[in-house]
């Protein structure tokens, strides 16, 4: 016996792509019918979720992740999930590979930031949020990020997470050093951090 969708929707965590629901044998016809019905909501373009879930916490990650799971949360985004700032983003800011595509959608609006390789690579912690893993920089790799983009996010941003973060933290300066190194940013951190010490 074939399996119901709502069935296949609850074994892969109540959300799906489109393609892997078309995978999974739930047609597109099937999706938009079950739409109409109440029975799944759509998140954005191509991603739908059961509607009896519990609703989102973080919305706006979750859908960022689900649609482009290579992207990493980073900048404002970081500090804001970390609790390492007082700023509300306005858009969810994401690191990419240098060679990769810059996504961007309609909603939740997307700050893409191409990072070298190393940097991309360094740092990328997965969190489970809603069910759903989200790629977002460790607290340490956040703030050398922060200073490489002060020129975009503002120096006060960046020293403002700094003291945010030696205050409710485990103060760690050899970490944030390193990351300072693979972000190219030592020059400019050890003074502020020499500083906190």
């Amino acid at each position: 016996m074939k399996e119901r969708p709502i069935e296949i929707f609850r074994k892969h965590g109540g959300q799906l792509r489109m393609s892997e629901a078309v995978k999974h044998g739930i047609t597109r016809y099937m999706l938009y019918s079950l739409k109409a019905k109440g029975i799944i909501e759509q998140l954005s373009r191509g991603i739908y979720r059961l509607v009896e879930l519990p609703p989102i916490s973080n919305p706006d990650l979750v859908t960022v992740s689900l649609r482009f799971p290579n992207a990493v949360v980073c900048l404002i985004s970081a500090l804001a999930f970390h609790d390492i700032t007082t700023q509300i983003p306005h858009a969810v800011s994401v690191a990419v590979d240098r060679n990769s595509r810059i996504p961007s959608l309609d909603y939740p609006p997307i700050q893409a930031h191409r990072f070298s390789n190393k940097s991309y690579k360094s740092g990328i912690e997965a969190h489970q949020i809603d069910g759903v893993s989200v790629k977002i920089y460790c607290v340490e790799k956040t703030l050398a990020d922060c200073f490489k983009f002060r020129n975009k996010i503002g120096m006060d941003v960046a020293l403002e997470a700094l003291k945010i973060y030696r205050e409710r933290n485990k103060f760690k300066p050899m970490e944030l050093l390193d990351y300072a190194k693979i972000c190219r940013v030592a020059m400019v951190m050890r003074p502020y951090l020499e500083a906190t010490v």
